[in-house]
């Protein structure tokens, strides 16, 4: 099973940006989609933003336009730039392999002046 593991996240003021990272460690050629996902107490995770392993990209109506996800096969890593931040984006963010639903721990973005 792939293993993931997540970085770039922090604390960021309203409007600012951050850049994620998830590290896969096979080839993300063979893992069909994989997804950035947020989680927040005592909502359900929310699916923000995936990818397909030929580049085709969905996004959560709520961060579409802010958001931007994208995949580097040569280094096995998915991305999620994140613009624009608010503090309602606050979460601990992960990627999840939609097939496998492998994931990794997660990184806390925190968005608050």
């Amino acid at each position: 099973q792939v293993q993931l593991v997540e970085s770039g996240g922090g604390l960021v003021q309203p409007g600012g940006s951050l850049r994620l990272s998830c590290a896969a460690s096979t080839s993300i050629d063979n893992i069909l989609a994989l997804g950035w996902y947020r989680q927040t107490p005592g909502k359900h995770d929310q699916l923000v933003a995936a990818v397909s392993n030929e580049g085709v990209p969905n996004y959560a109506g709520s961060v579409e336009g802010r958001f931007t996800i994208s995949r580097d096969p040569a280094k096995n890593m998915v991305y999620l730039q994140m613009n624009n931040l608010q503090p309602e984006d606050t979460a601990i963010y992960y990627c999840r392999d939609q097939m496998s639903d492998a994931r990794g721990q997660g990184t806390q973005v925190t968005v608050s002046s």
